[in-house]
């Protein structure tokens, strides 16, 4: 008996804290079966383990170490992809790849054309990917990042003119041999044939010669694929033709060569169409892409230098001239100018940056020169960030998905065993001539086309997701796709969200003094505070030019309020119940207007001047521009509204009632939020979170979608299902917008997909020609099965233009 083949892996953990973490880890992987050993090095965070891959699969040994609490660390790549041009080629793909030792994961983009593989780098590396990929019978392109823009191109380019060449030799050829069969010639048809022969053969072999070798490796793989059906119908065209002109069985009626090279020809169209369409699914992140810029103007040693872009650091000053892009991450250390920001955020209107101002790599500097000390280079940049998010995106499936794929899985074959039935039954059960029996299996092998089922997804998430980087929604993956299409509760955190996060002084009542003298004497106390509202009242006083004059003996009072003297007056500030327990006494009337602000959610902060009432100040954290109007459109989609915060309950439905929300969760602690979350979630809503990212990540994970609206802060993007990079409550209702339009469009290439399948297999099986006579020839086959695709891709790549309503008029 042959000994058993053990399979030795080094895995990287994430998570040990002490020896006894390695022990853990070490008795949980012992507990499998066929694990033959099993070392956990603390000091080098791996595991190496030896085990029979025929019983116990990586998979299974990572889960071990994540049941007791700790992280396996992966390698990732993405590899660039050609040849593929149906779902079954995916499944090719992925069945290759995941046969290599340490795979993990291994998911196929036919819209991209990207292979996400997420593996064990002790076991395989990505030359035994392109390996798998090469023998599988398709174009290795190169790791993604890593070729050139310019590589890539050239080897689209070079793929789609090879197809080209191919289907116009074929249509040269097969258009005159048609005409042949139909005109008079001064030669008999046995002579013609041989004729036809030594014309065609050449032709047909280099027309169908990817059909017929992709088909081969098809079979070596054990696999079937659509080109193992192509092979089949324009084969047996090509062998009937063969045989009929020896007159072998078959007669010279049998003659279809132009048929033979007509199909293959139509075949190599559709895919060539196909590749040019696929080919602008990804404009979006090309154009991004494109935002990086390459040099970069570094101060070093007091002197400006032009360095390649990689070598700048963090902390080196960056000289951004006027129409220049901004290279890096980084922070204003001197000048202003105005920076176009629209290719990130969305936001068409620039804003202005000065001195402390922050500026994101690969926007454009408009109107004068700005010095920037780098704060993230590379990889850490927002814009390669951003990036790498719209590209996991692209490479993910949404549950819908699985629909597809189960249909492919069972397509082949089925369509297989009708085309053989429809043989026999015609033949022998009905006794048609052969000739039409043989055209009805061979149309049915041609126009049957799982290609626009597994485009139907991919494209619409590609064109979806890159059309929303573009408007400055970015879409973490296909489920968040999926769900946020389907929410129908949405939650907004108040403050931040709702609200600009920043108090602002919206009333003053001034009690026997001016206005003026009422900001002087609080601001006056307050400058001496870090408290918001304290720097509400001086913000104000600055603004309006009043004096701000120095203060003494400043003291805090327990949360209640502030004192301080100026101008040898002493000056109270707070609540009521601390100016009353000062001794200060309220007019009539006062009570009753302070009652009234603070139904309309603002906070009364009272002032008292040597003694005696001198006015009551109003503060609130005011709302945020488009509020209202974001809370109008959600309310128009049939979406429930909700705000929670942790306001008092009278305060927080004051705030509310402003802005038509009608139900309010108040008085929540920022860890409590999640538990909220849960609580609606279990009525049976569809919940999506709306917050900043800061205090509410726990919320905006427990969500079935986190919308994370920061512009573009670092926590939000590490937070948020979907990132909203302007701050912008109007993006929230675009990103729900746009993720109804895309769901919409992949249902509806699904239908079609299915529906073009449903409709034309019969018509090419003859179902219409006992009542109507109509059939559908070989060459009309291939040629419907060509637009299929071309139909899905082209539905998808309307989605470019799409503009959710609520950017509309903006």
């Amino acid at each position: 008996m042959a000994e058993t083949v053990k399979q030795k892996a080094e895995i990287k953990i994430e998570g040990m804290h002490c020896a006894t973490c390695a022990v853990n880890i070490e008795k949980s992987l012992a507990g499998l079966t066929d694990v033959t050993k099993a070392q956990v090095n603390f000091g080098t965070e791996t595991a190496h383990v030896e085990y029979d891959p025929s019983k116990v699969s990586l998979t299974t040994i990572e889960k071990a170490v994540k049941e007791v609490g700790y992280d396996v660390v992966n390698s990732q790549v993405t590899i660039k992809v050609g040849g593929m041009m149906c779902a079954t080629c995916v499944e090719t793909i992925e069945t290759s790849l995941k046969e290599l030792p340490g795979i993990v994961s291994a998911s196929v983009n036919l819209g991209t054309e990207k292979a996400y593989v997420t593996y064990n780098s002790s076991l395989s590396g990505v030359d035994d990917m392109k390996k798998a990929i090469e023998e599988a019978g398709y174009q290795y392109l190169g790791i993604f990042g890593e070729v050139s823009e310019e590589a890539e191109k050239i080897a689209r380019d070079k793929e789609l003119h090879d197809k080209f060449v191919r289907f116009t030799v074929g249509f040269a050829v097969s258009i005159p041999l048609m005409l042949a069969m139909w005109l008079p010639l001064p030669i008999s048809m046995h002579e013609l044939g041989y004729v036809m022969l030594v014309i065609s053969t050449p032709v047909f072999a280099y027309v169908a010669y990817p059909i017929f070798r992709a088909a081969w490796i098809s079979l070596t793989h054990r696999m079937l694929s659509m080109d193992v059906m192509y092979a089949m119908g324009t084969g047996v065209a090509f062998v009937s033709s063969v045989l009929g002109t020896f007159g072998i069985v078959l007669t010279h009626e049998f003659m279809f060569y132009d048929t033979a090279i007509m199909l293959a020809s139509f075949l190599m169209l559709g895919r060539y169409l196909e590749g040019r369409a696929k080919g602008r699914t990804s404009e979006a992140i090309k154009k991004l892409a494109g935002l990086r810029v390459k040099t970069a103007i570094v101060i070093r040693n007091g002197v400006e230098a032009e360095l390649p872009v990689d070598d700048v650091v963090v902390g080196d000053l960056v000289v951004v001239k006027p129409g220049a892009k901004v290279p890096v991450d980084g922070v204003v250390m001197a000048g202003k100018s105005y920076v176009n920001e629209a290719m990130i955020t969305g936001e068409p209107v620039p804003p202005l940056k000065t001195v402390g101002s922050r500026v994101v790599g690969g926007t454009l500097n408009t109107n004068s020169v700005l010095t920037v000390r780098a704060t993230k280079v590379g990889k850490e940049t927002m814009l390669a960030r951003i990036i790498q998010m719209v590209e996991d995106a692209q490479g993910s499936k949404p549950p819908v998905q699985r629909i597809a794929d189960v249909a492919v899985t069972y397509f082949i074959p089925v369509v297989l065993i009708i085309a053989a039935l429809t043989f026999i039954v015609w033949f022998f059960l009905l006794g048609s001539t052969l000739i039409f029996a043989l055209t009805a299996l061979i149309s049915i092998l041609v126009v049957a086309c799982p290609c626009a089922l597994g485009l139907a997804t991919p494209t619409a998430v590609t064109v979806g997701v890159g059309r929303g980087a573009q408007l400055g929604i970015l879409i973490r993956n296909g489920e968040a796709l999926e769900v946020t299409g389907k929410v129908t509760t949405v939650i907004f955190d108040k403050t931040g969200t709702l609200t600009k996060g920043k108090p602002e002084v919206t009333d003053l009542i001034p009690v026997g003094i001016s206005e003026e003298t009422l900001l002087s004497f609080a601001a006056s106390v307050e400058k001496n505070s870090q408290h918001p509202l304290a720097q509400a009242i001086v913000r104000r006083a600055e603004s309006r030019g009043v004096n701000i004059e120095p203060a003494e003996q400043f003291d805090t009072f327990g949360g209640k309020g502030v004192a301080a003297k100026v101008l040898l007056e002493i000056v109270l500030i707070g609540n009521r119940a601390f100016l009353q327990e000062k001794g200060v006494s309220l007019p009539a009337g006062l009570d009753e207007r302070i009652t009234a602000l603070e139904q309309d959610g603002k906070t009364a902060v009272l002032v008292a001047v040597g003694g005696q009432m001198a006015g009551v100040i109003a503060i609130a954290d005011t709302f945020k521009d488009t509020t209202r109007d974001a809370i109008t459109e959600f309310k128009k989609m049939g979406v429930r509204i909700v705000m929670i915060t942790g306001d008092n309950k009278r305060t927080a439905e004051a705030i509310a009632r402003q802005i038509g929300i009608d139900r309010v969760i108040a008085e929540v602690l920022p860890q409590d939020k999640e538990a909220e979350v849960k609580k609606l979630q279990a009525l049976g809503e569809v919940v999506a979170f709306v917050g900043d990212g800061i205090n509410d990540a726990p919320a905006l994970a427990q969500a079935d979608v986190g919308i994370a609206i920061g512009s573009g802060t670092d926590v939000a993007i590490e937070s948020g299902d979907i990132v909203l990079m302007n701050d912008d409550l109007l993006d929230a209702v675009a990103a729900v917008q746009l993720s109804k339009k895309v769901m919409g469009r992949i249902k509806g290439n699904i239908f079609w997909a299915f529906a073009y399948n449903a409709a034309l297999i019969p018509v090419a099986a003859g179902v219409l020609y006992p009542s109507f006579g109509i059939t559908f020839s070989p060459e009309l086959a291939a040629l419907a099965m060509a637009a299929s695709s071309v139909t899905v891709v082209t539905l998808s790549l309307l989605l470019t233009k799409y503009i959710p309503d609520a950017k509309k008029g903006r």
